[in-house]
């Protein structure tokens, strides 16, 4: 099992935290504002607003290296959400990847809803994580911990799949916050 630190304690840090102890994890969870508080977890979630993350990185980065940093952010404009604040070229996984060189950077859990990882079900059938990354290991380690719990995990492709899946991702909380799908929907991958 794996020791993991989350960083960040709303609704996603809280549900990956579950999530994570029901697949007999050890867990740690720090606000993101707490920098009194080492990371010690060799898997680390970034469950923060992806403006948040420079933050973090700037005052955390020495302490990641070494570890897989799961980044689940989605770099959309919060003030008007047309748009996503990452260069179309780019992700904010590739971008914390790069700010992180010696760290194994995965992106997952950003097209799940807190609530769909709670009921470990969309629509009548398992949540699905979706994980992309470079590091082959790191990606298994990450999937592992997700089906531990009981979920589904795809193995969605290298780190460049990260930009797709931030652009599902803003898809899904624009049609959330024009109340056109409910927050504790979501979408379904179906075998």
């Amino acid at each position: 099992m794996s020791h993991i630190t989350i960083i960040g304690n709303g609704n996603m840090g809280q549900a990956i935290a579950g999530l994570t102890a029901k697949g007999g994890n050890t867990v740690e969870l720090i606000g993101h504002e707490d920098t009194s508080k080492d990371v010690t977890g060799d898997v680390v979630v970034l469950a923060v607003p992806y403006p948040s993350v420079s933050e973090i990185i700037a005052s955390r980065g020495a302490s990641l290296a070494g570890k897989v940093v799961v980044d689940i952010t989605n770099p959309l404009n919060f003030e008007t959400f047309d748009s996503l604040t990452v260069p179309a070229d780019s992700s904010a996984a590739a971008e914390i990847a790069a700010a992180l060189p010696d760290s194994r950077v995965v992106k997952a859990f950003n097209t799940t809803f807190a609530g769909t990882l709670v009921a470990g079900t969309v629509g009548g059938n398992p949540t699905t994580v979706l994980v992309a990354g470079d590091d082959a290991d790191a990606k298994a380690l990450v999937m592992g911990i997700v089906g531990a719990a009981g979920l589904r995990a795809i193995d969605a492709g290298s780190l460049r799949r990260a930009r797709e899946l931030e652009a599902v991702g803003f898809l899904q909380i624009s049609l959330a916050a024009a109340e056109k799908i409910s927050w504790t929907g979501g979408f379904a991958v179906i075998q």
